[in-house]
């Protein structure tokens, strides 16, 4: 279906939009995978780097591995889809992003109402104290087989301020992403493979509650199902034209 037939069919004079994001947003930001520096982590994955006892055995490994992600991850730029975001806040449609991303391009793209429930990768936390603080400049991302320790606690490491694998979510974060779930009316998913939870039970717990669910990806995913509607394609060309579409509607509708 069209963008513009959408929009059309959208019974939302007011709409109060969640938008769920995913990796998908940010494949068009510059952001190739780790695997690209040197071919230096070619042996390693995600699921055996980003753990609390990879870190316990090994914390030098796990931060380099980090650090070569940071120096990708600094090259890249904010997109048209996370620009899109940005313009629906502006407009006073949004209740906010729930973003799987730790990226931090939402952020930089100018967004405010962000929920980032696996953490941001560009900050570090204390694994003794609640100390946190920026690591993402040039003197540390490439200062190579050195680790971070907590200035207050002086001995303290520092670890990436991310959810890794068999940690739990921050209770916080998830009370205030259902919160916006049971208030909106519109739920954009955007970019996600639909198979991490909990966030992917997130767009049905909005549609129980009477949301309508719009998604938009590359192809279909598990959650293509329950969804109202589904857009095919680039996130960074079909979100645009939805939130530019979006708004001329309200506009023309609050006219007369």
């Amino acid at each position: 279906m069209k963008i513009l037939e959408i929009v059309e069919k959208i019974a939302v004079e007011e709409p109060r939009i969640v938008s769920i994001v995913g990796a998908g947003i940010s494949k068009a930001s510059g952001m190739p995978t780790f695997r690209g520096e040197d071919g230096m982590w070619n042996n390693y994955s995600a699921m055996e780097l980003a753990t609390p006892q990879a870190f316990a055995k090994d914390p030098q490994l796990v931060w380099n591995w980090y650090k070569a992600r940071m120096r990708i991850l600094l090259k890249a730029k904010p997109n048209d889809a996370h620009f899109a975001l940005t313009k629906l806040e502006k407009a006073g449609l949004s209740l906010g992003i729930i973003t799987q991303n730790v990226d931090g391009l939402h952020e930089l793209a100018g967004s405010k109402k962000i929920i980032e429930i696996h953490g941001r990768i560009r900050y570090a936390r204390c694994t003794s104290c609640k100390h946190v603080q920026r690591w993402d400049k040039d003197e540390i991302v490439n200062e190579r087989d050195s680790l971070l320790y907590c200035p207050n606690c002086e001995k303290s490491l520092l670890r990436p301020d991310v959810v890794w694998f068999g940690e739990p979510l921050d209770p916080s974060k998830s009370e205030i992403a259902l919160d916006w779930l049971s208030h909106c009316n519109l739920v954009l998913v955007i970019g996600t493979s639909g198979v991490v939870y909990p966030v992917a039970s997130f767009p049905s717990f909005a549609k129980e509650n009477g949301a309508k669910i719009i998604e938009f990806n590359i192809e279909s995913t598990p959650l293509t199902p329950i969804c109202d509607f589904s857009v095919f394609g680039k996130c960074e060309e079909n979100l645009p034209l939805f939130v530019e579409e979006l708004i001329r509607k309200i506009e023309k509708s609050k006219s007369g």
